[in-house]
């Protein structure tokens, strides 16, 4: 496969990620656990299959599933399930931002647990990523435009963004 073939492959893999957290965001209201559980289960199976049927190899075996399903849950669904209450509370655009640092937290256990090398590289990215970061937390949001009135469903606690009355008693 050429190089630009790789490069729409790659760029169409992050277009995919964009839909997919935008879809999400609509259900970052329902419980974390089961998105990510259904998400993680859905796409393990999914990946698996793909695997096998592109590389014509056998199902992995039981120690090996189970390895890859722990790793999975560590590694995918307790991030999902964080990534969705960002979404609840953070927005599409901030939780993405925010966890796009998650490489360099990666990169930075690999310095210190595998005594991996600081290139220039990884200084330059992580400065760049830092002060995106830091653009986000020293913003500051000033309501010029009006929050109107929602029905909700779920749960809520009465901040700014919630300040009305409810046909029944709802804990504070």
């Amino acid at each position: 496969m050429g190089s630009r073939s790789n490069n729409l492959l790659i760029a169409g893999a992050c277009a995919c990620w964009g839909i997919d957290n935008n879809l999400t965001r609509r259900l970052s209201s329902a419980n974390p656990v089961q998105i990510a559980m259904l998400k993680g289960l859905v796409a393990g199976a999914v990946n698996s299959a793909l695997a096998v049927v592109w590389q014509g190899d056998s199902w992995p075996s039981v120690g090996i599933t189970v390895s890859a399903a722990i790793v999975g849950f560590f590694g995918y669904d307790v991030s999902l399930a964080l990534f969705v209450l960002g979404l609840r509370y953070f927005g599409t655009a901030r939780t993405g931002a925010y966890f796009s640092l998650a490489p360099f937290v990666g990169a930075v256990l690999a310095i210190f647990m595998l005594g991996e090398p600081v290139s220039a590289q990884l200084v330059v990215a992580a400065a760049l990523m830092g002060f995106g970061l830091w653009q986000h937390i020293a913003e500051k949001h000033e309501h010029e435009h009006v929050h109107e009135p929602l029905e909700h469903e779920h749960r809520h606690t009465h901040d700014i963004h919630h300040r009305h009355e409810h046909g029944y008693r709802h804990a504070q």
